[in-house]
């Protein structure tokens, strides 16, 4: 973690923060990142503690003094917090303080936004001090990623850990665009040394470089050497119908030489499926795919809390992709890999949390629209084993069970297909 201050800490709480980021060290042995102590955001009134710009998330971190230390803290989004039982009153500012962290994200959000950049999740940490034992937090309040604590290493990590959702790891390149949209400038070789991908952004790795103007090679035009470059072209360009037919000729012999040899072939072996063309190897495992479905209703596709949510939150596109999986012993898994598309990657959070929690529901495989598995075989994900992944403004969510034998949702073996399940590129 690379710690910046750019100003004072707004809050005696500030300094056990900072104390708390000191003790995860330079680079990325425990998180890696870039921490913006006392950064005070764009069309905010006040600094926060800390702007967090880690590897796979953004945090904003915003330091709360309670007037004494505290053995439990009730503290919702919505509602006045209670310390010990009794209301915190405040008189320079709200009486919920998370009104103020609030708005600072949205002010830090908006700012990265605008950076065009790798799109990552915004979480928000309340820093409370002097001391809290323990906070009591709405679990929906934990859904919308927001974590109030008392800023200890383990706590804090915890919370960075539960927060920084992304898929992938950010470029360095997006890094530094979000940095000077923050007005920070970092190198980026400081920025590879803190955990951030070493590659060029999308954008330079798609520019085209194939073609160079006789301008840029020193030729100008009207020159002798343009004199002499003209008649040649103008030769060159009489042989290209030439070679046009001759190449079609060529084309077209070896057309018929591959049909023949592919007809001798075909009638001594048996012909091949597509499910055999698209079997693809990830960290050791071969997945076959076994067909996928597109569903605009979401909601009508899932089940449990996940379903309610999806009713109330519209996800713009879901994809059910189904795989069988070959294990190092040779027994056969189905997995199903469900990826859930939205507006916002705040949304895709607040799913993903849902869906995590034991009992919290998920997405229903094809055989309950009637669209039976492939084959004869007719796997049950009641106790699947279950992993899940952030990318971007998508949500995937993959579950795996035996063909051939019991599933026991905690099976290392499924759970390890199941989480290698998550690299797949289900297109849709």
């Amino acid at each position: 973690m690379r710690a910046l201050r750019l100003g004072a800490a707004p809050s005696v709480v500030g300094n056990d923060l900072a104390a708390a980021l000191a003790s995860w060290g330079r680079g990325d042995d425990v998180f890696g990142g870039v921490a913006l102590l006392g950064y005070r955001p764009p069309d905010h009134p006040v600094p926060v503690e800390a702007v967090l710009l880690l590897p796979r998330g953004v945090i904003v971190v915003v330091g709360v003094d309670l007037p004494d230390p505290a053995m439990r803290l009730e503290a919702p989004l919505a509602g006045q917090w209670r310390t010990d039982g009794w209301p915190l009153v405040r008189q320079d500012g709200p009486v919920n303080p998370a009104v103020d962290a609030l708005a600072a994200t949205a002010a830090v959000s908006d700012a990265l936004d605008a950076a065009r950049a790798e799109p990552l999740p915004t979480g928000t940490v309340v820093a409370v001090g002097p001391y809290v034992g323990q906070v009591s937090q709405p679990t929906g309040d934990l859904v919308r990623g927001v974590r109030i604590l008392h800023p200890e290493p383990k706590s804090l990590l915890t919370a960075a850990r539960e927060l920084s959702t992304h898929g992938r790891v950010c470029p360095a390149t997006d890094a530094r665009k979000m940095l000077a949209a923050l007005g920070v400038d970092l190198g980026h070789a400081d920025l590879v040394a803190e955990g951030f991908g070493d590659v060029v952004t999308r954008e330079v790795a798609a520019a085209s470089t194939t073609f160079i103007p006789k301008a840029a090679l020193g030729i100008k035009p009207g020159s002798k050497q343009a004199e002499r470059a003209e008649p040649e072209r103008t030769r060159s360009l009489r042989w290209l119908p030439v070679l046009a037919v001759l190449l079609v000729a060529v084309l077209l012999i070896a057309g018929i030489a591959v049909a023949v040899s592919s007809a001798d072939d075909n009638s001594s072996a048996p012909p091949t499926t597509p499910a055999s063309r698209t079997a693809v190897s990830v960290g050791g495992v071969g997945f076959t795919a076994r067909g996928a479905h597109q569903a605009a209703d979401c909601a009508a596709h899932a089940y449990g809390d996940v379903q309610a949510y999806l009713q109330a939150n519209a996800c713009a596109r879901l994809v059910r992709a189904r795989y069988e999986a070959a294990a190092a012993d040779g027994s056969r898994a189905a997995v199903l890999v469900a990826v859930l598309r939205f507006a916002s990657s705040i949304s895709g959070t607040e799913l993903r949390s849902v869906a995590d929690r034991p009992g919290g529901g998920g997405v229903n495989d094809q055989t309950a629209d009637g669209v039976p598995w492939p084959g004869q075989a007719q796997p049950e994900f009641a106790s699947a084993a279950y992993a899940s992944g952030r990318d971007g403004n998508s949500v995937k969510l993959v579950q795996a069970v035996w063909l051939d034998k019991a599933s026991p949702p905690r099976d290392p073996a499924l759970l390890d297909i199941a989480t290698k399940a998550l690299d797949l590129t289900v297109s849709g």
